[in-house]
């Protein structure tokens, strides 16, 4: 008698089918749109004159499911795209996307949707500024500290970094969020570039006003002075060898709610998966991180600060 061994797959979905029906209504609205207006206000060139115009035809799948597919890997699902496209996408949703096209052609059609994917986060998913920002960094390691030497796919962009959890070689991510969980915008930089390199600051201060909660690391006089000149409030906390100042106590209770955005960068590096080492081009560690980004403007479980109502007492007033 002969036994037969039978492995049956399975699937911890994380993401429902009417979370993806969901985000691809969303995008394919947003992307005829966007076609729309760029139809209405793109310029061709002559060819009398010597230009060569460029085909346009449709490819077999469309913007909206390219888009879609890539912001669904990102809810947590899977660990390695690969295998997320090949048996859930393939198999699970085939109904979904009948006209699927196969890895290695998704793979070279995923860096055509980076132009809609930023202006599907600057125009629609971003959130908005309310007077109240937190800004923070974080690493990007895109390889092993022992192979940063041997590492060609990012030669002469990578650089060694050292942040709060020790030296790593990559990029660093800087993210300004409101304390709805939103985030409002962000910028990309090698590990080795300061949080307050004004070429930082001057992305930051083009979407937000008011008041910005940090941490330590961007205490520095003169960088306070120049955001005070442009109407910018900077509010961080005090090192140990610093002389004590008095502080308002609504900013010494919103500093606290700090939380937000470092929840923020909890979820997009270990749910988002925005961290890893199989890149294989510049490119499309580009769209993983746009996508990262973009999949957390429908997460459901964002972090957001309780509201601080302070009373006014006159109990601590001297007669």
């Amino acid at each position: 008698m002969i036994e037969k061994s039978i492995t049956y797959k399975t699937y911890i979905v994380m993401v429902t089918t009417d979370k993806v029906t969901e985000i691809f209504c969303i995008l394919d609205e947003f992307c005829k749109n966007l076609d729309a207006e760029l139809t209405k206000n793109l310029h061709i060139a002559p060819i009398d004159e010597g230009y060569k115009r460029m085909r346009n035809r449709k490819g077999q799948m469309s913007k909206s499911e390219i888009m879609t597919i890539l912001l669904c890997y990102h809810f947590g699902s899977f660990r390695n795209f690969k295998h997320y496209y090949l048996f859930f996408i393939r198999e699970h949703l085939a109904s979904y996307f009948p006209k699927a096209v196969s890895y290695t052609r998704f793979v070279e059609l995923m860096p055509r949707v980076f132009f809609d994917l930023m202006a599907f986060m600057r125009i629609q998913g971003f959130g908005k500024c309310t007077g109240i920002s937190f800004v923070d960094s974080t690493m990007i390691p895109v390889c092993h500290n022992m192979r940063r030497k041997f590492n060609k796919v990012f030669d002469g962009l990578a650089k060694n970094g050292k942040g709060t959890m020790g030296w790593c070689h990559g990029f660093k991510l800087h993210l300004l969020c409101n304390e709805m969980g939103d985030v409002l915008t962000f910028c990309l930089t090698p590990a080795n570039v300061d949080d307050r390199d004004p070429r930082v600051w001057k992305v930051f201060t083009k979407v937000f006003y008011g008041k910005v909660f940090a941490d330590k690391g961007y205490i520095k006089q003169e960088f306070f002075e120049n955001l005070f000149n442009q109407g910018i409030h900077l509010v961080h906390g005090l090192k140990s060898n610093m002389k004590n100042k008095l502080m308002p106590l609504w900013d010494k209770m919103m500093l606290r709610k700090r939380y937000i955005i470092e929840c923020i960068n909890e979820l997009l590096k270990n749910k988002a998966n925005l961290v890893h080492s199989r890149h294989r081009s510049v490119h499309n560690f580009l769209m993983n991180l746009c996508a990262a980004l973009a999949a957390y403007c429908f997460f459901e479980n964002k972090p957001e600060a309780l509201p601080v109502r302070i009373e006014k007492s006159r109990q601590l007033e001297l007669f």
